[in-house]
């Protein structure tokens, strides 16, 4: 609980002593209630420090917090700005920028995750000829189509009878 708490949001222990229920603290902090009684609980059993936020464990990331927003700057530039010859990020092209840019080796399947986690998620480009002529196309959509557009019927009679519904 002693985690650093965004958008002038006190620490959840403040919200707990001053009175507020379990439940009103985790719709304000933004965790699950469960999680704010886990944490009532620690203070209770260990004191303040039962509750403070730990170090994540595991293994530090290779590329920094400064090194992961440069790499989304460019990742936003598009890649032929970074010198590929399409404008198309694929996982081996991002890996070759990394190593390139920052000196870092990443596996292929490891790149993913990192976009994930920078906010990013695949997308399927749209097939397009590399010889289609946006112009002309909207030209013959203009010109062309309404012509060829079929009219609509004339008015028919209606029958008096009555249907039945199809069993």
């Amino acid at each position: 609980m002693a985690k650093c708490w965004n958008d002038g949001v006190d620490a959840p222990s403040d919200l707990l002593k001053s009175g507020l229920l379990p439940v009103e603290v985790a719709r304000r902090v933004g965790v699950d209630r469960r999680s704010v009684r886990r944490w009532k609980a620690a203070a209770r059993d260990g004191g303040v420090q039962a509750v403070r936020a730990r170090p994540t464990p595991g293994r530090p990331t290779k590329l920094s917090a400064k090194g992961r927003r440069r790499l989304v700057a460019v990742l936003l530039k598009g890649a032929q700005a970074a010198g590929f010859p399409t404008d198309r990020w694929t996982g081996p092209r991002v890996r070759e920028l990394i190593q390139r840019r920052f000196g870092v080796h990443y596996h292929v399947s490891h790149v993913s995750r990192l976009l994930r986690a920078l906010g990013f998620s695949p997308q399927k480009p749209m097939r397009r000829a590399i010889e289609r002529d946006e112009p002309a196309i909207r030209r013959w959509i203009q010109t062309d189509g309404p012509r060829l557009k079929k009219t609509p019927r004339a008015a028919a009679r209606r029958s008096s009878s009555a249907t039945k519904r199809a069993s």
